[in-house]
């Protein structure tokens, strides 16, 4: 009697998925054909769709069926893709890999390990990429390579919606991010919510926070390097994803073995959301707000990637961006106040913003031991808002100096004289803000192999910027007739302002450096310098800073090198790195200053640091690594403003007062801190890392005390005598700054049960920051989980992958959703709760469903 075919269908399912239970792991070695040297940081593709990353030997183990053949692919930079048939017995293989003919034949000797060669480098920065980095960015409502790179050991928490983090207790403004070496000008959606860096179009992230290369400036705390995700030679490629939230499209052709490009697109449809959070915030005070949304969140994104080989000694590469993002609101809100009155706000704006980018640039190997590369490129960023906001005041009965109601009154001082705005009834604020940058840079590097273990590199670099700033307002006051003083009868009248800026900046770096490494592996050293001035041109005056040198030194010690024994816990690699080096970069805040702010040609400085670390990196077997550092950066020269108000003659009037910003150059930073990595790379079984930041990290504002205001001129050329200041300064004693945490811990696991289930969860606790600047509380701890199911489907014989996935951010909300205010020694850090009050973060888990499939 013939069974079911129901039956027989269900059998054969259940073998298929139970096949990977009853793996093997094998060996695989892949070398270079001609020179028989292992190829560190080739990438295997298992039957599974998997991929692995061989060591330093060349060798990665992975997990294939028993009873039967599979194939499995390798690639390497620069060379010819090779398939290996892997026979139903055995358990170590080889591969040899021949030059594919493009430029990395030496030119990888001259440059530096490809990102897939080692997640961390001493002392200097930290990589993710592969399979590391679709796991930690390819979850949530928007998915974002700084998903990952917030996982990293340096990190400072900064929540969900916030792709800006301190980076080793630097201001989050001081971290610059580089696309294939371009600079990018606000590289984020949504006013810095998100980046715009798509993980299906990054290849991998390099986060470097130490003591990096001299090639690299224009930040003191942390460089994020992007490398785009380049097309094969050989093969086609469609990736398509589809989530909750957003559809990512991506398209690679090959150009007849000699080239390829690649285009991905990303579109955001948030308004079912959006609709659907309206439902939930019925009732639910804490998330009303969101009732205000009139156009719902959206990114727009385009991005294409391409690059050619003329010959074996010459290519061209070239990447595009444009991305679009907005939101609009209209919200209103009343506060009662006190037996006096009430007031009601409402504000309606729309906000929109526009960003693009063009790169190329050209590769060309004279000799098989140098290099010379040459590009250039150019950037937009634009945003647009249109704002009107409205204050009703009703009052009942005489309204005292300093009440809530009254956002004008000094509540310090009550017993001066009542001024007019004491008698405000109406405020009506309706204006534009067009807030544009336009830069374009280039840079040329040459590097030379000169003899064995030596390598010497060279380069310049220029980076133009015009910033434009249109803002526009005007501002409605009405007065209650029978309140305002008789020989003030004005009841009604409008303010314009207006302020138009139109500046340009030019930055003009050098650099060069020296590399050794030491034949036996076991000494290495870079010693590196790099020079950088920057030119102002303003309306009718032009300012410039003292070119500021910044050299560079790191000292590598190889302690154990090139051990393979798979023992666990044994140690195969020791490393101890040492490093000190200057750092410079401009701060935004220079891009508005005005011949008024009467600043003298080299009284402009660049923000400054200097940065000392130690650090150690233990390879272990089974894939498992250790890296610490510990570090000490003290920064000057920090530009920053003070905002000083100054009154007129008749205080019942504000037509003849004046506000004016001064610019200082003297702010400085003490910041002490360790932090370190314990990472499994990719494993069968289970893999992942943890990491933990200590920062201890204090900022002083010499000119910024309330007894020491700044002298400024008026538009007339006078210097009035300051009256009173309506606006709070920090005062000139060192404090915490409002990002700053002492701790942040972050465990990332992967969980690989089979081949076509994996579970991914991130356990995250972040101590509270400041709260309004005060050094003795700090606002609660935070301690986000997140966690994806997925869910693989594929044909061993195909090249289909297909992933389906579930992901849960937030999920802490569920039963922690207050914060407290608690006492923190300034010194130790230790925080005791000492007053409860409830302060809401995000109340509700972010849930995320969705598919990928890949060609």
């Amino acid at each position: 009697m013939s069974k079911s075919p129901l039956i027989l269908l269900i059998i054969a399912a259940f073998f298929n998925l139970c096949a990977p239970l009853f793996a093997r792991d094998v060996v695989i070695t892949v070398s270079d054909a001609d020179l028989r040297i292992p190829l560190e940081g080739a990438v295997v593709r298992s039957w599974d769709g998997m991929e692995y990353f061989c060591n330093e030997a060349g060798r990665t183990v992975l997990a294939v069926p028993d009873g039967r053949q599979v194939v499995i692919r390798i690639a390497y930079p620069g060379y010819e893709n090779g398939r290996l048939m892997i026979p139903a017995e055995g358990t170590e293989f080889s591969c040899a890999l021949r030059l594919g003919g493009i430029m990395e034949n030496r030119e990888l000797v001259i440059e530096a390990a490809s990102p897939e060669a080692g997640e961390t480098r001493s002392g200097r920065s930290v990589t993710i990429s592969g399979e590391n980095l679709s796991r930690t960015s390819e979850i949530g409502l928007i998915e974002d390579v700084m998903t990952g790179v917030k996982l990293l050991p340096g990190v400072g928490y900064s929540g969900m919606f916030n792709a800006q983090p301190s980076i080793r207790g630097g201001d989050p403004g001081d971290l610059i991010a580089a696309m294939d070496g371009f600079y990018i000008e606000q590289p984020y959606h949504w006013g810095g919510a998100y980046s715009i860096f798509v993980p299906q179009m990054v290849e991998s992230a390099k986060l470097s926070h130490g003591v990096f290369s001299s090639r690299y400036g224009h930040t003191i705390s942390g460089l994020l390097e992007i490398t785009s995700r380049k097309p094969s030679y050989t093969e086609a490629r469609f990736d398509l994803g589809v989530s909750t939230s957003e559809t990512n499209l991506g398209l690679s052709f090959p150009f007849w073995g000699k080239g390829g490009i690649t285009a991905m697109g990303k579109v955001t449809y948030w308004d079912p959301f959006v609709s659907l959070a309206k439902l939930i915030a019925m009732g639910v005070p804490e998330i009303e707000i969101i009732n205000s949304i009139t156009t719902a969140p959206y990114i727009r994104s385009f991005s294409v990637t391409g690059n050619y080989r003329f010959s074996t000694d010459l290519e061209l590469a070239a990447t595009g961006f444009f991305g679009s993002d907005g939101v609009g609101a209209a919200y209103s809100n009343a506060i009662s106040g006190d037996d006096n009155g009430s007031r009601d706000v409402d504000l309606h704006f729309d906000w929109m913003n526009y960003r693009a980018f063009g790169i190329t640039g050209l590769t060309w190997s004279p000799r098989k031991d140098m290099m010379l590369k040459g590009s250039a490129g150019v950037g937009l960023y634009e945003t647009n808002m249109d704002a009107d906001i409205g204050i009703h005041l009703e009052r009942r009965g005489n309204l005292p100096v300093g009440s809530d109601l009254i956002p004008y009154a000094d509540e310090s001082e009550d017993s001066r004289e009542p001024s007019i705005w004491d008698f405000m009834n109406d405020s009506r604020l309706k204006g534009t803000i067009v807030d544009t940058t336009v830069t374009s840079q280039g840079r040329a590097d040459f590097d030379w192999a000169f003899r064995e273990g030596f390598i010497f590199a060279a380069g310049v670099q220029e980076l133009y910027s015009h910033w434009l700033i249109q803002e526009n307002f005007r501002t409605t006051y009405v007065f209650d007739p029978e309140l305002a003083q008789e020989d003030h009868p004005e009841y009604s009248f409008p303010i314009n302002q207006s302020w138009d800026v139109k500046n340009q900046g030019l930055s003009t770096s050098a650099y060069t450096l020296l590399e050794y490494q030491n034949p036996a592996w076991k000494f290495g050293a870079e010693l590196g310098l790099r020079l950088d001035h920057f030119y102002f041109i303003g309306r009718d005056f032009t300012i410039q800073t003292i070119p500021v040198f910044n050299p560079r030194l790191n000292l590598d010690f190889d302690i154990i090198k090139n051990r393979s024994i798979d023992a666990p816990f044994f140690v195969n690699a020791l490393t101890l790195t040492v490093g000190t080096g200057l750092f410079s970069s401009m701060n935004d805040v220079i891009s508005a200053i005005d011949v008024s702010n009467a600043i003298a040609d080299y009284e402009l400085k660049p923000n400054r640091s200097w940065t000392s670390l130690l650090g150690m990196k233990i390879d272990f077997a089974e894939k498992l690594s250790f890296n610490i550092e510990a570090y000490y950066k003290y920064v000057f020269d920090r530009a920053y403003t003070v905002i000083t108000s100054y009154q007129g003659d008749d205080p019942y009037r504000s037509d003849d007062d004046y506000t004016g910003t001064v610019y200082q150059f003297n702010g400085i930073g003490r910041i002490i801190g360790f932090d370190f990595i314990l990472q499994r790379m990719e494993s069968r079984y289970l893999d992942g890392w943890l990491s933990y930041s200590f920062t201890w990290a204090q900022y002083r504002d010499p000119d910024a005390a309330p007894d020491n205001p700044p002298e400024i001129t008026l538009p007339d050329g006078t210097k009035p005598n300051p009256n009173r200041n309506r606006y709070p300064l920090t005062g000139n004693d060192w404090y915490y700054p409002d990002f700053h945490r002492y701790h942040n811990i972050n465990l990332v696991l992967n969980f690989k049960p089979t081949s076509f289930f994996h579970i991914g969860t991130r356990f995250g606790f972040a101590s509270g920051t400041p709260e309004d600047n005060n050094n003795n509380e700090r606002i609660g701890f935070s301690w986000p989980v997140d966690v994806k199911f997925s869910f693989f489907l594929f044909n061993p014989r195909g090249k289909v992958n297909t992933e389906i996935y579930l992901g849960i951010e937030n999920l802490q909300a569920l039963v922690y959703d207050a914060m407290w205010i608690s006492q923190v020694n300034g010194y130790t850090g230790e925080e005791e709760p000492s007053e409860y009050k409830p302060v809401y973060d995000l109340p509700i888990p972010m849930v995320s469903f969705g598919f990928k499939w890949r060609y």
